[in-house]
């Protein structure tokens, strides 16, 4: 069997397969054959961090990515990412494109590099198609990674997307200026669509379809305000489609609540190979079989670093969602943290820099699925609230995260790692904190 891993940066899941108006036709074609997990979430809304936590199947700070690669942050153990782990289990491994997981791609292990120094996803995608036109049905199995950028900012300017007539997500106003940023993100994500449909053509013509396990996704939400970099659904939510080799599987969409932890040991079974020990996701192979509705009664989502530091983790059920900050000394937005954009411009003009952010947020996911009454404090809600923050505690400690005895709420990065003030505007504004 061989695995196709399709990924893009920031989509979330603002696509058409989860029903949103948006020009992707070749990915809802794919999903139409695959399982599709509507209540999927990111480990972590933020780009290393997220990859390398379904990469490896750990949380970001048990895996060590707690920060931007690019940045200074390292996997503590680069042998555990799943490159490496199916090369040592007889899969030829690729990459072509875009990976987050490391500095030195060299790392991870991969057999081949392609489409190295390509500039466009229409290159990668090229390079991956002649990869796969390469391959034989019945050949040696391999892993293919394919990553794709044109959904991450600086988005391509829309022209034939009329923003005029464009749905801007609910937690941002309906503005002129939110539209046309809009426009412009769906006028990426179409590019990635087309590049995606160049390289499931190619494995449909190669005659391996059948043999091959397609998983697409994403790292976490869009890069607007409120949603890329926070634990709000609108941040941790995910593109998860997953397509294992055969027609054992019938299609369908599942509600189950699902981690991008659980992708590791759901790829070990569908491989048949031995799951590591350092796993901390739960297989899906249950609901794939129908076998269960649910596999995990809870989820925790974390922030620690992104261009700057700001601590939050949360505890998600299907019914109440738990926020926590850690830093009790700065109580804003971390604006660098947040891309620059002309929404977060008309955000910032506003004041939204200078909003107090609580401590402590408690939503009730039915009755308030935007996540818009925060219930932390109301007196009906405390036995809820007890309830949902020791579960984080423990889930915490359970998984040793520095953040619970870190001094003053203080995770430190790695020497030489470079981080923003939280007190600047915008990430390219990059000092030592």
């Amino acid at each position: 069997m061989n695995l196709l891993y399709l990924h893009t940066h920031d989509m979330g899941r603002y696509n058409a397969i989860y029903g949103h108006n948006i020009p992707t036709p070749n990915m809802l074609r794919a999903a139409r054959e695959c399982v599709v997990f509507r209540n999927a979430h990111s480990a972590c809304p933020t780009c290393s961090p997220s990859r390398a936590a379904m990469l490896t199947g750990q949380l970001p700070h048990n895996n060590g990515m707690m920060g931007l690669a690019h940045r200074g942050f390292a996997l503590r153990d680069p042998a555990q990412h799943l490159a490496q782990f199916l090369g040592r289990n007889g899969l030829e491994t690729a990459l072509c494109g875009v990976q987050h997981e490391a500095a030195d791609v060299s790392t991870l292990g991969y057999g081949q590099v392609l489409a190295q120094g390509a500039h466009s996803d229409a290159e990668r995608a090229e390079a991956a198609v002649r990869f796969l036109r390469e391959r034989k049905p019945g050949g040696a199995p391999f892993f293919l990674s394919v990553g794709f950028s044109q959904s991450h900012r600086p988005y391509p300017a829309h022209s034939d997307i009329d923003p005029d007539f464009v749905r801007v997500p609910p937690c941002l106003p309906d503005t002129a200026k939110t539209r046309a940023d809009m426009a412009d993100y769906m006028t990426g994500v179409r590019e990635v669509d087309r590049c995606m449909g160049l390289v499931l053509d190619a494995l449909r013509d190669a005659g391996l379809w059948q043999e091959t396990i397609l998983l697409l996704t994403t790292d976490h939400g869009i890069a607007f305000p409120h949603m890329k970099c926070n634990l709000y659904d609108e941040g941790t939510g995910v593109t998860l489609c997953l397509k294992p080799a055969g027609d054992w599987c019938a299609p369908r969409v599942l509600d189950a609540l699902v981690s991008q932890l659980d992708v590791f040991p759901t790829l070990c079974d569908l491989l048949r190979l031995e799951k590591p020990g350092y796993l901390q996701g739960t297989s899906l192979l249950p609901l794939l079989l129908g076998e269960k509705e649910e596999v995990r009664g809870e989820l925790m989502t974390e922030v620690t670093y992104h261009a700057a530091y700001e601590p939050l983790r949360a505890l998600r059920t299907k019914r109440w969602k738990y926020i926590r900050r850690f830093d009790a000394r700065f109580c804003r937005p971390v604006l660098p943290n947040i891309d620059a954009s002309p929404s977060k411009d008309l955000l910032v003009a506003a004041g939204f820099g200078e909003k107090l952010r609580p401590a402590e947020e408690l939503y009730d996911l039915v009755l308030d699925p935007s996540e818009r009454c925060n219930l932390a404090g109301q007196e009906t809600a405390e036995p809820v609230r007890r309830e949902m923050a020791e579960r984080l505690r423990a889930a915490m400690a359970a998984t040793d995260d520095p953040l619970l005895e870190a001094p003053f709420g203080r995770v430190a990065a790695p020497r030489g790692a470079r981080s923003n003030l939280r007190s600047d505007l915008e990430p390219n504004e990059t000092v030592f904190e």
